[in-house]
């Protein structure tokens, strides 16, 4: 009898437990009208950052049919909770056989389970333990005890001229942003109009400001400001605030939340996207996911946050707090390719023990680069002026850093900026696993810049890219005696050339395919760039 009942269960269970998964599908009929009519996706501003990097349209932009909407809705057993264009994809939750008939509908190209145990291409393998998402954790400015996260990084030199995020705009996407609309060290931004709008789409509703504190804090680090007290490090940025964390369970659904969020970030125009929320482990083990994913595209959100920097947007994310555990490593979308993963340093620069580290599973630098985590001055909900420990902190100064170095050198690329910021910090040539480059210098980065856009107006030319065997280097003749400098996408250096001539033949046949970055050094100038190797 026993043995009947527990069959019974089973049977149950597999029949009635609700699954999350994503249905993607196979195209975009109504693709050539929205690319004709390219303010029917986008907003002027998007169109215009998109113009400015030279970044083409293309079907990532065109929004999923809504007549796939519409069918995937009304069929029996689903509830849709999440929609990506970018990935032509909906997240979706019902059980496991009503989410596998959705495969009988011609326009569904594939289905994958939250649950990997369910998707027969993938093998069960040991999950991890679960880390905390939120990672709780010539102007002159009086900083107060702010005054360390900001000198640390020289962002008071770029705020002294002048550069503090004016004409640039933030995307935070966070748990909740308590009191920001009535706390004092928010109204600044109220008064000069510089909280452009959000949206919470866990509640699926315009309310920002309730629910969860940790957003106060995240958003304290850029846009806070309370004279001696606390000044963010972008205080003249303008912000969207973005509600996607669940903080009441942990599921891959806030991945979903989270690109949606960022789609329409690229939307609105928006040139920087920062979160500090991380995803390794979920309530449902089976949802977890593991260190050999870590390979910078495999996740969900570690997907769309490559997109987004495709789009023209640096993305910025917390590394996470992991790092004293059995699972140390930068975890979703920190890891991504494309996304700037920020680790934690103390007051006095040195390594933040709870700060996740790297390399990630296929040997990449992560974290990328560094800023202060520990005793980090920030804002609570209250409006007083509180330290606190987490990557948290650490990713929105850095991202409000990285915005007012944008605002200074605006014709740059979101390629250029994220190079830029690598090249500056003090570990670029020796990345460690829990530095990574380490501590960049912002004011040593707005100077290269300014020299490579100097450089650029001289004759240089670099040519052909991609490359198979043999590069020509143009460059002036006052600069011959120049030295051009290779590095691998690890930042590693893998060739020295000293250009003799001005017109110069390089043979680089001997390097791997892959992308590398170059920099040309002459006159006190530099010019950076990359290249493709095929």
């Amino acid at each position: 009898m026993k043995k009947t009942i527990l069959l019974f269960l089973l049977i149950f269970n597999l029949g009635f437990s609700q699954e999350d998964a994503w249905v993607y599908f196979s195209d975009k009929p109504n693709a050539a009208t929205y690319l004709a009519n390219p303010l029917t996706m986008l907003t002027q501003r998007a169109l215009d950052r998109r113009t400015a990097q030279g970044i083409a349209l293309d079907n990532l932009d065109v929004p999923i049919a809504q007549t796939y909407i519409d069918q995937i809705t009304a069929s029996t057993g689903i509830t849709v909770k999440a929609k990506s264009k970018w990935l032509n994809a909906l997240h979706v939750r019902g059980t496991q056989a009503d989410i596998q008939a959705l495969t009988s509908l011609p326009f569904v190209s594939s289905i994958e389970f939250a649950n990997q145990t369910l998707n027969t291409r993938m093998t069960a393998t040991n999950t991890s333990n679960s880390i905390n998402k939120n990672m709780n954790v010539e102007v002159t400015f009086n900083y107060g005890t702010s005054a360390n996260q900001i000198q640390m990084l020289n962002g008071h030199l770029l705020h002294q001229q002048d550069y503090t995020g004016v004409g640039k705009i933030i995307a935070v996407l966070d748990s909740g942003f308590q009191n920001v609309n009535v706390a004092a060290p928010f109204q600044r931004l109220f008064t000069n109009n510089l909280i452009l709008g959000g949206y919470n789409y866990v509640n699926q509703s315009t309310n920002v400001y309730a629910l969860h504190n940790h957003g106060t804090m995240v958003l304290s680090c850029m846009g806070g400001f309370v004279d001696g007290q606390l000044v963010g490090t972008a205080p003249d940025a303008q912000y969207y605030l973005f509600v996607t964390e669940d903080v009441a369970s942990e599921n891959p659904v806030e991945e979903s939340y989270w690109v949606e969020a960022a789609e329409e970030a690229d939307r609105l125009g928006v040139d920087v996207i920062t979160s500090s929320l991380g995803y390794f482990g979920y309530d449902n083990p089976n949802y977890s996911h593991t260190y050999s994913q870590m390979t910078g595209n495999q996740a969900f959100a570690s997907r769309g946050a490559n997109i987004a920097f495709t789009r023209g947007i640096v993305v910025i994310a917390s590394a996470g707090n992991s790092g004293a555990t059995a699972d140390p490593y930068v975890g979703v979308p920190g890891e991504a390719t494309n996304v700037l993963a920020i680790g934690a340093v103390k007051a006095d620069e040195t390594y933040a023990t709870f700060s996740s580290i790297g390399p990630s599973f296929d040997g990449r630098v992560k974290p990328d680069i560094m800023a202060q985590g520990q005793a980090a001055v920030v804002s609570n909900t209250s409006g007083a002026i509180v330290t606190a420990n987490g990557t948290s902190f650490s990713g929105p100064i850095m991202a409000g850093m990285i915005t007012s170095f944008w605002s200074a050198v605006p014709n740059l690329t979101a390629a250029e900026v994220v190079q830029f910021v690598k090249q500056s910090a003090d570990r670029y040539t020796v990345p460690t696993n829990q530095f990574g480059y380490g501590i960049p210098d912002f004011q040593l980065a707005l100077t290269n810049a300014l020299n490579a856009q100097n450089f650029d107006n001289e004759v240089f030319s670099i040519y052909p890219n991609p490359i198979k065997n043999v590069i020509t280097i143009t460059i002036p003749d006052e600069s011959v005696n120049a030295t051009l400098y290779l590095y691998n996408n690890l930042g590693q250096r893998v060739n020295e050339i000293l250009l003799t001539t001005s017109n110069q033949t390089i043979n680089v046949e001997n390097l791997a395919s892959g992308i590398y970055f170059f920099e040309l050094s002459a006159k006190n100038k530099l010019i950076q760039g990359k290249l493709v190797k095929q």
